[in-house]
């Protein structure tokens, strides 16, 4: 049996390694506006589209829903959105962003400049280097 790769050779260790430098670069900023990365992932997902159920948001963020109801509840407490049942299916819990939650979107904007400015590299290098991960992600997960 061959030995593996070093770390830096292995494609997965990469994207996780950069994964928790772009986490380690957003913390500060995150920090002072009182919320986490994958809350800041929920609150994304409804500036997309408001109103949506738990069962959407897990899904449009690749995670299980069991995962995403403590951060609804966490943002619910912190007055950036609200929950309530769909009265035409009661099993669903919907989404909305408050007027605080519709608020914030704009300083979050600062993330992205963040990164762009830490990376040394253009917008299109990074949105060329997005697709590619986004490529790989869609062929590993059987989404192509």
């Amino acid at each position: 049996m061959s030995a593996p790769f070093p770390l830096d050779q292995q494609l997965c260790f990469s994207l996780y390694s950069a994964s928790m430098a772009i986490s380690r670069a957003y913390k500060p900023m995150l920090d002072a506006l009182g919320l986490t990365y994958p809350q800041y992932l929920v609150l994304h997902a409804l500036w997309e589209q408001d109103g949506r159920t738990i069962g959407e948001i897990a899904e449009r963020l690749g995670l299980e829903s069991s995962t995403i109801t403590p951060l609804v509840k966490r943002l619910e407490s912190a007055e950036f959105v609200t929950r309530a049942r769909n009265p035409d299916d009661e099993r669903q819990v919907q989404v909305h962003l408050t007027k605080k939650g519709r608020a914030i979107r704009e300083q979050c904007g600062c993330l992205g400049e963040a990164l762009l400015e830490k990376s040394g590299m253009t917008v299109e290098q990074l949105g060329k280097l997005n697709r590619k991960v986004q490529a790989l992600r869609n062929a590993v997960a059987g989404m192509v």
